[in-house]
């Protein structure tokens, strides 16, 4: 293990500034608060010139990464720009279970061979945002296969059947009767048993690992170690801004995606989705963060502005800064051609007005939605306006009848004719 000096290590209240944005959760080694058990650990390594072992694993289910896969590939970043260490953990032997965590079923088994493939790509995707040089690339083979059945008996023997029930997954399949396997149970052991290999400080995962996680700290108390901290960020939603962002949701960006592709998918999303990407999709402080959302507030920066530059820098980072321009260029192109312009005013909609929801429930009625907008003095005149095919929402034409709030987006922008407003929705 490389040591730095104390000086090498930025002040404990710089550091927090990075680490902490976006975390939902922190866990201390003890009964102390979460920011103060940091800290401590931070202070440590800044008096001792050694820096702190950080890992998260990645089991290597699929052959490409979307940007919310990496979420804990930057907070990994973050630690490894203050000069700790940090270890890109492969899970190849975890990846034969399959974690269940989210699932109500058992998931599928991968071949070694689908597995070894796959982590192979995760390897050549994740230097797009970590330094391959300072990044320790480990895989849980090293330490699982060699357990063997004694080590694995012995690693079962610490837990107990009904503290696996705790999880929230496995707890509802038994529950609900739905089968759960003995090698699911194994999952958590495992993947605890990967932070006791490696010696780790700080362990990194979602929200929906925390069960695991906590496993980790468990078993570093059994083997004499300092318990790791654990520091948890939440699932990122993807474009529609409610569910998690998923590929076979069809609401991911890939991180492969051409340049254009992700840009234009980036300002697609509304504008309280963009300040979440902005604190886990970037490497800007939260103090930063904060400072440019009062900006917006406060009218000093057009929230599309804020957007474009979100954008740019998402697809700077997993493209080149000459591509995103480009990108940014060609994506201001077609908004102009549909004939959105940024500085549209904005009118207030509320969405329990007389006439606005659907009697059947399928949506809104936009006629009623284009009259309450103030941009026909009739939802008679608005029913021609779109049969005429004179009614663009956000950018491209509509001529049906009815759309859901989650369709419209936040902030739709409305165009009839030549006269275009925002609507900001009110309860």
């Amino acid at each position: 293990m490389s040591t730095e000096t104390a000086s090498a290590f930025a002040p404990v209240a710089e550091q927090l500034d990075l680490i902490t944005k976006g975390a939902a959760e922190i866990i201390p080694p003890a009964a102390a608060s979460a920011a103060d058990a940091l800290a401590a650990r931070l202070e440590d390594s800044r008096k001792t010139g050694v820096p702190l072992r950080i890992k998260a694993g990645f089991d290597p289910t699929a052959p490409d990464l979307h940007l919310g896969h990496t979420v804990l590939m930057r907070k990994l970043k973050h630690f490894q720009q203050l000069g700790h260490t940090v270890i890109f953990l492969i899970g190849d032997s975890t990846a034969l279970i399959g974690d269940p965590t989210g699932k109500n079923v058992t998931r599928k088994p991968l071949t070694r061979e689908e597995i070894d493939a796959n982590a192979e790509t995760y390897k050549e995707q994740v230097f797009k945002i970590l330094d391959k040089d300072k990044t320790e690339v480990r895989y849980n083979s090293e330490w699982l296969d060699k357990l063997g059945y004694a080590g694995m008996v012995k690693l079962a023997a610490k837990f107990t059947v009904s503290q696996m029930l705790e999880r929230e997954d496995f707890h509802k399949r038994f529950q609900d009767e739905q089968p759960i396997h003995v090698h699911e149970l194994l999952y958590p052991m495992a993947q605890g048993y990967d932070s006791v290999a490696l010696e780790c400080d700080v362990e990194l995962g979602g929200t929906d690992q925390k069960f695991n996680l906590m496993r980790g700290r468990d078993l570093q108390r059994d083997a004499g170690q300092k318990p790791q901290i654990i520091l948890m960020t939440p699932i990122l939603e993807g474009l529609d801004g409610v569910q998690k962002m998923s590929k076979s949701l069809g609401n991911a960006i890939g991180i492969k995606e051409p340049p254009t592709e992700m840009y234009g998918k980036l300002m697609s999303i509304n504008d309280e989705l963009m300040w979440k990407y902005w604190t886990f999709l970037t490497d800007l402080p939260q103090s930063q963060i904060d400072a440019m959302r009062a900006s917006v507030a406060e009218g000093k920066l057009h929230p599309m502005q804020a957007k474009k530059d979100l954008a740019h820098s998402i697809t700077a980072d997993f493209h080149s800064k000459a591509e995103a321009d480009a990108a940014a260029e060609s994506w201001a192109t077609q908004f102009q051609q549909k004939g959105v312009t940024e500085d549209v005013p904005e009118v207030t909609v509320s969405l329990s007005s007389e006439g606005l929801p659907a009697a059947d429930g399928s949506g809104l009625r936009i006629a009623k939605l284009l009259q309450l907008a103030g941009l026909a003095a009739s939802a008679g005149e608005a029913t021609r306006k779109l049969a005429e095919n004179a009614v663009s929402i956000n950018g491209d034409k509509f001529t049906g009848k009815t759309l859901t709030q989650e369709e419209l987006g936040k902030t739709p922008t409305l165009r009839l004719g030549k006269k275009a407003v925002r609507v900001n929705w009110a309860a």
